[in-house]
């Protein structure tokens, strides 16, 4: 059932005890979503010094985290608040054709591996002509790789719409970097998936030529993810393989550009603000009386809804003693789907295997160990829970509360970012 069948659902069904119940939490969870701000798991600072990009990333890693990492549009828009010039992030290229991998432009969708996808091309597709050809184009229900500067016209995918309207064909004709920020802007991004690839070969697919979200390039993110988000300046598609360079912030729209590694430039920083403290004498809490506590006290249970955001959580939940940890996610039996209590749509997903199956009663937790999957738990297991250690030497600062098995995690993000010299 989907999130719009809700009241048609209500108005047919008469609930039993065990139902209601389960609609009043529903319902909790999804009427406190309407807030004034938003919260993040990281924080970035801007610092006027102007360094290499490798002694950028070891001050970055000495005294923060890491070089900045960017997860999404928002990501962008936070950056490009902090920049008066052009400043390193945390991506840098590998040299070499060999080194390109695929991506889908949508971030929510798993990576990409090439035996997926070698049937949706064409014969003798994709080709190494001239090593340019990173983008692609769906033309006669087949793939061919071409070079991203070429024009056309592209298909959208609106996650708003009806399923059978979420695709949809822009008569416009853009490189491929202004197919993806049009679609951005006015849709949710470019198709991307196996799904959607799927569904628009099915159709009998009849434009000639058509972008879609496939890509490849040899970037990576200075924290070792291969998270595919990429926002560069129109035109500006650099797939990196031909010689070394490092990514930067352009603008205040946080377009990206690229530069010699060796140039020195001001930097910008990702700081990951997780912070915990133990106490065993506080009382155990089940997932229903955590959300609870976390929102009376706090902010919310944690929402996953990319890979980069995955990682962030993953590396502090291997600090706590215990197997999982409690995220923000929810089975709802009335409803019949996994939901995040931030009332985000369930894309991105790491469940370990036969886990994604329904359970009534059932919220996720995240494995802190190996490769940190999710799994689905009794929603009446109770844990030991405890406050947060704040640190308070900023400003303007929002919170948000993420209650892990036997310990919580406390999120704090600011309202105004620091420039730092």
């Amino acid at each position: 059932m989907q999130r719009q069948d809700f009241i048609r659902h209500a108005q047919t069904s008469v609930p039993t005890k065990k139902e209601t119940m389960q609609w009043t939490l529903f319902l909790v969870m999804l009427m406190s979503q309407f807030s004034f701000f938003s919260c993040h798991l990281y924080e970035y600072h801007l610092i006027i010094e102007e360094k290499t990009w490798d002694d950028a990333q070891n001050y970055c890693r000495d005294k923060y985290t890491d070089l900045a990492t960017v997860c999404d549009v928002t990501d962008t828009r936070r950056l490009g608040d902090l920049v008066t010039t052009p400043a390193w992030i945390g991506l840098h290229s590998i040299l070499g054709k060999d080194n390109r991998m695929w991506h889908w432009s949508l971030t929510e969708m798993p990576g990409v591996e090439f035996d997926d996808i070698k049937s949706y091309f064409g014969g003798g597709e994709p080709n190494p002509l001239g090593n340019i050809e990173n983008c692609v184009e769906i033309t006669g229900n087949k793939l061919n790789d071409i070079q991203c500067s070429k024009t056309h016209e592209f298909i959208c995918f609106d996650e708003r719409e009806e399923p059978s309207e979420r695709l949809q064909v822009i008569n416009l004709t853009m490189n491929w970097t202004q197919a993806q920020k049009y679609c951005r802007d006015h849709h949710t991004d470019l198709l991307s998936g196996l799904d959607q690839l799927e569904e628009i070969v099915n159709k009998s697919f009849s434009h000639e030529s058509m972008w879609i979200g496939l890509f490849r390039d040899t970037w990576r993110w200075s924290n070792g993810s291969k998270f595919s988000f990429r926002n560069w300046g129109q035109g500006l598609f650099k797939d990196g393989h031909d010689k070394k360079e490092c990514a930067t912030v352009l603008n205040r729209l946080g377009e990206w550009g690229s530069d010699d590694c060796n140039k020195r430039k001001t930097l910008l920083l990702l700081r990951c603000v997780l912070h915990r403290q133990s106490d065993p004498g506080q009382k155990k809490l089940n997932w229903e009386d955590a959300l609870y506590y976390c929102r009376e006290n706090y902010d919310d249970l944690v929402s996953i809804t990319n890979d980069c955001q995955q990682r962030l959580v993953q590396a502090k939940a291997k600090e706590a003693s215990t197997s999982h940890v409690w995220l923000g996610l929810r089975y709802t039996c009335t409803l019949d789907f996994w939901f995040w209590i931030s009332d985000e749509v369930v894309h991105y997903q790491n469940w370990a295997q036969g886990e994604e199956k329904n359970g009534c009663d059932m919220s996720g937790a995240m494995a802190t160990g190996g490769s940190h999957k999710w799994f689905k738990k009794q929603d009446t297991e109770t844990f030991n829970s405890s406050a947060p250690r704040l640190k308070a030497q900023f400003k303007h600062w929002e919170q948000m509360f993420y209650s892990f098995t036997h310990f919580v995690v406390c999120i704090v993000t600011f309202g105004h970012y620091d420039r730092i010299r």
